[in-house]
């Protein structure tokens, strides 16, 4: 049977039973008989279901970093699906912080490397890691600069001079009309987005569409000169990212986004074309300052959903999962 004659089935199977089922052990447990016989039991009938079967909304991965980060994307057609040969890539990773990977303030240095690895091996031309530190540059990318430096010195970099900005107009702004952009994001033709799951002070939770905040040069006027949540997703309307990866191997759950806090270790990566959903459904899945959270609990989130950017119906949409 093919790969993807069972990938679909283990969709349906998730549908069913209502929770995540892993090809290795329900191959194991149940065995292909097992598995055509339930899926005929829940009124699917192959081939015709399965060939109008929808394609993930939303892939999610638990395990360890690197693995789960390729595993992920594999669940949305593998990063051949969003970089082409010759494409230039902008990853922006959570990079603001010196505290150290265990800390759960940066994106994890492993996921980082796989996300640079996977889109060298789709042929992309150049991949550059940015991100505008809150910190002391050096200390904060140091551990991304580490893994990723088997690709060379020229992957990994903490942009704080403002000669690497320029000016540009948000024509989809309700407040937020224009500001300055990491040139090379610009120049780009992929903008992935990989934030780390964090707990913010003033927005709730900081994902990928607080993380946009990092590609600019003056974050400060859009706390106190704008509503900081409106002007997240007047950003967001400008940067939009083709592929969204949340690491959620720790999450500060606690007195973010520097912490210390508290750190919850669900070895957890979500992906989504939609940066929404995605964001939607790190808030859903994961505990927030001890408590269980809603997508429209979390003010940016809700107002992006409002403005059609994207989706917080999380249980419309079709997600699939596997365990490492």
């Amino acid at each position: 049977m093919s790969n993807s004659l069972i990938q679909h089935l283990l969709a349906h199977m998730e549908q069913y039973f209502g929770k995540a089922v892993s090809r290795r052990e329900f191959m194991k447990a149940q065995g292909i008989g097992t598995l055509l016989l339930a899926s005929a039991s829940s009124g699917i009938t192959a081939p015709r279901v399965i060939h109008a079967a929808e394609a993930p909304y939303i892939g999610v991965a638990v395990g360890d970093p690197a693995k789960a980060a390729r595993a992920a994307v594999d669940i949305l057609g593998g990063m051949k699906a969003f970089v082409k040969s010759g494409d230039k890539v902008i990853i922006k990773p959570n990079m603001s912080f010196a505290e150290g990977v265990d800390s759960g303030t940066n994106t994890h240095p492993e996921i980082i490397r796989e996300l640079v690895t996977m889109c060298r091996e789709a042929g992309a031309s150049r991949v550059r890691v940015l991100d505008h530190p809150l910190r002391p540059t050096e200390l904060c990318v140091q551990e991304a600069k580490d893994a990723c430096r088997i690709f060379g010195e020229d992957i990994v970099h903490a942009l704080r001079k403002s000669d690497f900005y320029t000016e540009v107009a948000i024509p989809q702004g309700s407040s937020l009309k224009k500001t300055d952009v990491m040139k090379d994001v610009l120049d780009s033709d992929v903008l992935i987005a990989a934030p780390v799951a964090k707990s913010h002070g003033s927005t709730g939770v900081s994902l990928s569409m607080k993380g946009m905040m990092g590609l600019v040069w003056s974050r400060a006027i859009m706390h106190w000169r704008y509503d900081l949540n409106n002007s997240i997703v007047d950003l967001c309307t400008l940067l939009k990212p083709k592929l969204v990866m949340i690491d959620g191997t720790r999450v500060l759950s606690t007195n973010g986004p520097g912490g210390p806090g508290i750190v919850l270790r669900p070895k957890t990566v979500i992906v989504s074309r939609d940066m929404v959903a995605a964001d939607a459904y790190a808030v859903q899945t994961f505990e927030w300052y001890g408590k269980k959270m809603e997508p429209h609990q979390v003010r940016h989130i809700r107002i992006a959903q409002e403005r059609g950017l994207g989706r917080i119906d999380i249980g419309n949409l079709v997600t699939r999962k596997v365990v490492l």
